[in-house]
């Protein structure tokens, strides 16, 4: 798919706009595994997927205006894309796994998550691909076209209805001070739907939460 390297960025750069990524960093692990930052060696992914018209609304209010927020704010209306997919320990995580990063592979998400993949650049992203088609977004948060109040587990009992296999213990959705802000979905390395009680327990605990509607609701 990919023939040269300039190909290949033309392609992620691509990607990056179809699935809004938003590259935000996070926080650092919060426990240290033996295995820390060895490319290759985790246990299982998280593949976060951000409310867009959330991150939209929160980098209006911050007067953030950079590349990623211009592509993922601008004309297209978009609902969940993907914001990551990230290896995970049982405890913690790794990140980036190779110092220096690859000559040439600018991207955070690739720097912070995809080296500790244990894969090429190519076949990361194309994972990345592959997980966003497992998971089946629920229909009514396709076309949101005015605020929506709802609670956590509104947001999960829906994703489980839509997908089969997919349990309470393999998604927990986060939040900011009152909107919805991500959807994070646990699985295997063959990407399957599996438990992660650490990612669990880091749910939103509120009650209700925001989903603003998508631009040009």
């Amino acid at each position: 798919m990919i023939r040269c390297w300039k190909s290949w960025r033309r392609g992620f750069a691509s990607l990056a706009v179809a699935v809004g990524a938003v590259l935000l960093t996070g926080a650092h692990a919060s426990a240290q595994d033996h295995r820390q930052n060895a490319p290759g060696a985790f246990d299982f992914y998280v593949l976060s997927l951000s409310w867009s018209p959330s991150f939209c609304e929160a980098a209006r209010e911050r007067g953030h205006n950079g590349r990623g927020t211009q592509a993922q704010c601008g004309g297209r209306p978009y609902s969940f894309v993907v914001h990551g997919l990230w290896p995970q320990y049982e405890r913690g995580y790794p990140e980036y796994c190779q110092r220096p990063s690859p000559p040439g592979l600018i991207y955070n998400e690739w720097d912070k998550h995809g080296t500790c993949s244990g894969l090429g650049a190519r076949a990361y992203f194309e994972t990345i691909r592959k997980a966003r088609a497992v998971v089946k977004i629920p229909e009514e948060y396709l076309d949101l076209t005015a605020p929506k109040t709802v609670s956590p587990n509104e947001v999960e009992e829906a994703f489980i209805k839509a997908n089969p296999g997919l349990s309470a213990s393999a998604i927990a959705v986060r939040c900011d001070s009152r909107r919805l802000g991500e959807v994070r979905i646990c699985m295997n390395k063959d990407l399957q739907f599996r438990a992660c009680e650490q990612v669990d327990r880091s749910a939103c605990r509120r009650s209700q939460i925001v989903m603003p509607p998508m631009r040009g609701g």
